[in-house]
Order: C-alpha cells, then structure tokens, then sequence
C-alpha cells in the first residue's frame, strides 16, 4: 500500500516538472469568458493583441460602420480639404434615412462640426450620408472610398455597402478589421472630443434645439472611456469599439453579436479592464531631458547634449520596464550643428520589437574639430602612458 502511494506522490512530482518544463501559458480565453460572437482587445499604441475570440470571422457591423465615415471625414479635415466651419446642406436623400437620426430638415444648414457631432454622438444615419454627400458628391461615391481605405489599412474581411451600417447584403466587416479602423481614427484626436461626449445640443438656427445623447453608455459610467461607437441592428446584435485611457495607457475592445446591450457593455469593460491590469506607461525621459553627450573632438573637449525634443513615452507589459533598451540614431555626416537643430533619434526597444522613439536637438552651436586639431590631439598623446 505504502509503495503504491508513493509512486502516486512521484507521479505527481513528475507531473508537476513536466508542465513547469513546458511552461504552459495562461490563456487570455482560460481568464476571460466573451458572450458575444467576436471580440477583441488591443493595447491602441502598439497595436498588440491581448485578446480575440473568432476576431476574423465575418459579421454585420451595424453603425460600428460610422467610425470609417468619421475617419475619412477626419483626414479631410486634418488635411485641409475641408474645415469644420465649413457648411453642410443636407439633402432629402439624408432626411429619409431611417434608424437614429438627427433629425436633420431637407435644406438644413449645418457646420461640419454640428455633422461629425450628429454623428458620433447621436449615430445619425442622416448625418452620415450628409457628411458621405458633402464629401465625396453621392453616397455610393464615398463607400468607394471607405472600401479604398479598408483596403488600404488592410481590413481584407471587409466590404462596405453604405456609409450608416443599415442593413445591407454584403456589408459585412470583422472584430479585427474594426480594430484596425478604431486604431487609424484614434490618429485624429479631435473626435474624441465628440465621440467622447454623452450629450449635447444643436440649437442655432433652430426652433426647437437638435438632443444628441450617445448611445455608448461607457462614457459616462467607465472610467477613461472616450469613444469609439456602438451599433445595432437585429441582425448584427449589439456591437461596439469602445476605447478608454487610464494613467497614459490606452486600451481598445471590439465586441461584435452580443445578445443585449447589457452584454455588450459587460463584455468590453470587463476586456478594457483586463488591458488596464496588464499594461502600464512609462516615461522614460521628458521634454529637454539630457539623453546623450556627444563628443565632436578626440580629446572630448568639444560636445554637446543631445536632448530630447518632446517627452518619452512608451506603454509596455507590467515588470518590464527594465528590459528596455535604448538605440541612438545620429546625423554623423554633418560637421556642425546649431543650437536647437534636430540631430537624430532615440529608439526604445523591448528585446526585437521597437516600442517607441524621441527625436533629439543639440543643445548648443558646435563644431566638429578640424584635421589639424585632431593631429594635434594625436601627437601630445603620442607619447602618453609610459614605458
């Protein structure tokens, strides 16, 4: 009896050493229970995956579809094609949509900004096809663009039909292409300040003043969050990219297909939540910080520091900070440098992969030692160091 149980307690001790041998991770799925089809979590910066359930798998996003709307309206107006004090007219085209609206009138005046908020705010379909008219002529035009763009940021599982995410066949997009839409939009922070809004008015030139409330109720009830957009219909369920900051990290989830919007809210803040546990943002130096002296001379009598030009931020997995490592990128060809001109960089890098960068400027004017200042270098210590 006593020889069986102790083969038991060496089974068991082998047991034990073959799974720390093998190092078995933790899933982020073994942690995480998603009731919605499709989700995924992104740290936003990096772009790292912290998370998915069927992320590839092809869905009808509903007004999710709006965040490429908002997105190609943004670059227009970062780009200078348009401005938000620009005028909008909206068209009987835009009035008819149905689903959530808001409540344009055929002929109505309205700014761009007063569009982009009728939009993120309020998910107007009417808005959405205003903006897709004033932008890009016809609706059917600008859904040519957003699919170039889908293209473009290499959303291969996605096909849009229309600007507004009503219910078409073939309009269908996936948790990971969304991401990546959400991820391009945040380049543009202007439109948190609308997406991040849970209510507003539009009252001038109004009777009667336009109500936006947001839909996604994380702005107001979680922490950070700020955006993206949710969406429904009955046949794609309820969906949203939500995104939220805390202490300098931003954190991204796509939930797409939940039951109710209860469950859809459930599971993005519990993703969001589990982003935040696992990563941190570290200031590795700030704005005019020292981070190298650079010798112009062989006997390094001439130099300057190298500073940084903005501060240095990166976010990365808890406990790892004091893995980074730092790379410097110097103009060597030049012989001279003014004070306050742009040197190089500083890149930062969590063993192979590059996690962020700073640019660096001279602190001071400076000149590189000539020939005959070196050659005089050379021979006082020619003889230097003794027998």
């Amino acid at each position: 009896m006593k020889k069986i149980k102790y083969q038991s307690i060496c089974f068991a001790l082998s047991l034990i050493f073959l799974l720390g041998l093998f190092s078995f991770p933790v899933l982020a799925d073994e942690q995480i229970k998603v009731e919605a089809k499709s989700a995924i979590l992104m740290e936003a910066v990096s772009g790292k995956i912290l998370f998915e359930q069927n992320s590839h798998e092809k869905f009808a996003p509903a007004s999710v579809t709006k965040i490429m709307t908002m997105l190609l309206a943004m670059e227009a107006v970062d780009s200078g094609k348009i401005k938000f004090s620009d005028k909008i007219t909206a068209s009987e085209n835009a009035k008819k949509m149905g689903g959530s609206t808001m409540l344009l009138d055929t002929g109505e005046i309205r700014t761009v900004e007063e569009i982009l908020k009728g939009i993120a705010i309020a998910s107007g379909n009417d808005a959405a096809v205003a903006m897709a008219e004033y932008l890009a002529g016809t609706e059917d035009s600008f859904v040519g663009l957003m699919n170039e763009k889908a293209q473009a940021l290499g959303m291969k599982d996605t096909t849009f039909k229309n600007c507004t995410g009503l219910p078409a066949d073939g309009h269908l997009s996936t948790a990971y292409d969304i991401s990546l839409m959400s991820r391009e939009l945040l380049k543009h922070p202007q439109i948190l300040k609308y997406t991040g809004t849970y209510m507003d008015n539009i009252s001038e030139g109004r009777k009667s003043p336009i109500e936006l409330v947001n839909h996604n109720k994380l702005v107001r009830f979680f922490k950070g969050c700020d955006g993206l957009k949710t969406g429904f219909t009955n046949d794609a369920k309820y969906c949203i990219s939500a995104t939220a900051t805390r202490d300098g990290v931003r954190m991204l989830s796509v939930i797409m297909g939940a039951p109710t919007f209860k469950i859809r809210n459930r599971d993005a803040s519990m993703l969001l939540n589990f982003g935040f546990s696992k990563f941190e943002s570290k200031k590795l130096f700030v704005k005019d910080q020292d981070v190298e002296k650079i010798s112009m001379s062989k006997d390094g009598e001439k130099f300057f520091m190298a500073k940084a030009k903005t501060d240095a931020v990166v976010t990365i997995e808890k406990g790892s900070a004091d893995k980074i490592t730092k790379k410097l990128s110097l103009k060597t060809d030049k012989v001279k440098f003014k004070k306050g001109e742009t040197v190089g960089k500083c890149d930062f890098f969590l063993g192979e992969e590059l996690i962020g960068s700073v640019e660096l400027y001279s602190d001071r004017d400076i000149k590189k030692a000539n020939f005959l200042e070196n050659i005089k270098y050379n021979f006082q210590n020619l003889f230097k160091g003794g027998v």
